[in-house]
């Protein structure tokens, strides 16, 4: 697929109340013409560091986005607490319509918050392949850490999502554009919207980059839509071949 339409939702994250989220994504998705749905970081709950009250035990929310995905057309993903085998991780999944799926384990746990002393970190680096396209997957403060992101030439585009405050929502905007000129990559960071239960506020502020770090997403009052295009990529990796000169490092 030359083209890839891409659609993050503008969640206002009900806090700690799977079942009122998952109907107002019903609601903002009934319409929806996206080949890729994107759904923010822990979107069922908000960002919550009390796993043990949260967590999926029963695979409900895959369960509930293999549904929607089905009923969409469209693939979905986002990520979720879950529970397994008694240990916590903050899952990003990749729900594809027909009901196949990948997910990535958040690498990077938000310490700052006590993130690492309730979820365990993932293993391995994630790369989903979607209707041609090599999507990374990356949640939040995944961002701050360029090394794992590095792009080897197996990948075109990465996706992060996040509960990424308006304290620090320079560094958000900074950095997702970064990691789109030095990858040469499309970049499309979504945010939640609204207010926490911990009074954190998080302003608009998702937004699609392409490879020149230009902002090509648009936004609406519950959606912001991007379309990625592969010839318009690999005719800028042609012209600029930075990715050859790279360092290589050891990535998971």
């Amino acid at each position: 697929m030359e083209t890839l339409k891409v659609t993050g939702l503008n969640l206002d994250i009900i806090w700690k109340d799977k079942t009122a989220n998952f109907q107002q994504i019903e609601r903002q998705t009934k319409h929806s013409k996206a080949d890729i749905i994107m759904l923010p970081e822990m979107f069922p709950t908000g960002f919550y560091m009390k796993a043990e009250e949260i967590a999926d035990r029963d695979n409900e929310t895959l369960r509930w986005m293999k549904s929607l995905a089905a009923k969409t057309g469209s693939a979905l993903c986002g990520s979720a607490s879950v529970n397994e085998s008694g240990k916590f991780y903050n899952r990003f999944y990749f729900v594809n319509p027909d009901g196949s799926y990948q997910f990535y384990d958040k690498r990077h746990l938000f310490s700052f918050s006590g993130e690492h002393k309730t979820y365990s970190p993932g293993t391995e680096r994630v790369i989903v392949n979607f209707n041609g396209w090599r999507i990374l997957l990356q949640v939040c403060y995944d961002l701050r850490f360029p090394v794992f992101a590095r792009n080897n030439d197996d990948y075109d585009a990465i996706f992060y999502v996040a509960n990424w405050p308006e304290a620090r929502i320079d560094a958000w905007q900074t950095l997702l554009k970064a990691r789109a000129i030095e990858n040469q990559c499309y970049v499309f960071g979504l945010n939640r919207i609204g207010t926490d239960g911990n009074n954190l506020h998080y302003p608009q502020s998702s937004y699609c980059f392409n490879a020149n770090g230009e902002i090509i997403s648009e936004v609406t009052d519950q959606q912001v839509i991007a379309e990625l295009d592969m010839e318009s990529l690999n005719n800028f990796r042609e012209k600029f071949q930075f990715l050859g000169d790279r360092d290589f490092f050891r990535i998971l």
